[in-house]
């Protein structure tokens, strides 16, 4: 699904990090970094047909490289 993230992402939480993440060593092998933790938050995204929605986002990140690989994984209002 693409989609485009509009704004600022809130309510940011670490889902997990270190060892507790299964894709450790594909994003090391992709993007290189060493600590990757898997993030989620909310934020106004606007889907590939232009509607736009309150969507729950995941997301990779590690230190010195910026977030990778952004899914929506629940829409939580349309508007």
């Amino acid at each position: 699904m693409f989609f485009e993230i509009v704004g600022r992402i809130s309510a940011i939480e670490t889902i997990a990090s270190g060892k507790g993440i299964r894709e450790n060593r594909r994003l090391r092998k992709l993007y290189g970094g060493r600590k990757w933790k898997k993030l989620k938050g909310t934020a106004m995204v606007k889907l590939a047909d232009g509607t736009m929605c309150h969507a729950e986002v995941h997301w990779y990140e590690a230190h010195g490289i910026s977030a990778k690989e952004f899914k929506i994984k629940r829409i939580l209002e349309i508007q």
